[in-house]
């Protein structure tokens, strides 16, 4: 294959046609990123409502607290961005037609966590946090049953 490759490149006359069903080599999708992305959106949302803002009026105090919301938002962003990247890989990359005929909400499960994915960066709520983990679940279940296998979806 590498010979006809290289002498179709030297041979401009020539062409060589080759075909792939997808970005990346097979086997290399796995949801668990997905899952450890939105766990630290869900712990950072739970951090961010359980820091409490200081009492006092003491400078200090107050820019330790900002200091702690500010990175624990930029974290709970981050990885919110993170869980959304990672869903549309698997959307665009691993899942296909025949897993739409299958998994017929497929579609709209996917559009869900990501709508959640921009709803977990722009606010602190831990419903839609915890809904985000759902769908990453429900995510993580149809990609391993279209695989054949039956993984656990094991939270940190």
């Amino acid at each position: 294959m590498l010979t006809k490759l290289v002498n179709s490149l030297l041979n401009k006359k020539s062409t060589l046609e080759v075909h792939a069903h997808c970005d990346g080599p097979c086997g290399v999708f796995d949801p668990a990123s997905t899952r450890v992305a939105a766990e630290a959106v869900l712990a950072m949302t739970k951090k961010l409502i359980a820091l409490n803002p200081p009492s006092s009026t003491d400078s200090a105090d107050w820019a330790a607290y900002s200091n702690t919301f500010s990175r624990f938002v930029a974290v709970k962003e981050e990885q919110a961005k993170e869980t959304k990247k990672e869903i549309l890989i698997l959307w665009t990359d691993y899942f296909k037609p025949v897993h739409l005929e299958t998994y017929p909400d497929l579609h709209e499960t996917i559009w869900k966590a990501a709508k959640l994915c921009s709803a977990c960066k722009v606010n602190i709520d831990l419903a839609q946090a915890e809904e985000l983990m759902s769908y990453v679940e429900k995510i993580h279940n149809i990609f391993w049953e279209s695989k054949g296998r039956s993984d656990a979806f094991v939270k940190s």
